[in-house]
């Protein structure tokens, strides 16, 4: 995809009605183009294969074949469409799920139409779509739930990481923008790009929203609400 490019979108939902207001929507955007829709995971995989979109705006609650299914499946794929999960509520297990499986960010169906076109280009751009804060809410929302076997997993695995490498990965937790963790590491913001690029290839993560999860899980961000940044 080039700046001249339309940002090809596909649009999953069982229901009818909600595609045809997401459509009518996010069609009036003159740098997107709906090359598709599906009413269930099984049809996203399909469509996803046939026209190969840039983003998924994935409804989490399908029949047949879910959108946390459907997620994991599409995010395994090369060449894998980044995934946003459209859903009815703030604080959802499913969603933490699909963020851990791949997904960009999330949705409220009853998000403003403008905002959601802004999501739909942040994503394309490869951005997380939902703020650090947002992010921690989530997880404490599910903290219960097999917490002790992911803290200990998740410090397994950054113990791959350098003593700076760990750093980045706590500020990126923290939803610092680049510039913000340059000055406060006192290196460049290229130099902080390089970290980022490394982490997520030394931990096989999607994104940032994903070094968040596993900052979060190993411990290092439970008692930070502080600042939060844009996530670039």
């Amino acid at each position: 995809m080039t700046a001249t490019t339309p940002i090809r979108l596909l649009l999953v939902d069982d229901d009818p009605l909600v595609r045809a207001g997401l459509a009518l929507m996010l069609g009036g955007a003159e740098d997107i183009e709906i090359v598709g829709e599906a009413a269930d995971g099984a049809e996203a995989e399909e469509v996803v294969r046939r026209t190969r979109p840039d983003v998924v705006l994935m409804d989490i609650r399908m029949p047949s074949v879910d959108g946390l299914t459907a997620t994991e499946r599409l995010r395994s794929r090369t060449g894998a469409p980044q995934v946003v999960v459209l859903t009815t509520f703030h604080a959802d297990e499913q969603v933490l799920h699909a963020l851990r499986a791949g997904a960009a960010g999330f949705v409220l169906k009853d998000t403003p139409p403008a905002e959601i076109v802004a999501a739909v280009r942040r994503v394309a751009a490869g951005d997380p779509v939902l703020s650090p804060a947002v992010t921690r809410r989530l997880m404490r929302h599910a903290a219960g739930t097999a917490a002790g076997t992911r803290h200990v997993r998740a410090r397994e695995r950054l113990a791959v990481l350098n003593d700076r490498e760990r750093e980045v990965a706590v500020a990126v937790g923290r939803g610092l923008a680049n510039a913000r963790i340059a000055t406060e590491l006192f290196m460049s913001v290229a130099t902080v790009k390089t970290h980022v690029s490394r982490v997520l290839a030394k931990l096989d993560l999607d994104n940032r929203v994903q070094i968040a999860l596993l900052a979060y899980d190993a411990g290092l961000l439970e008692d930070d609400d502080g600042d939060s940044g844009d996530g670039h």
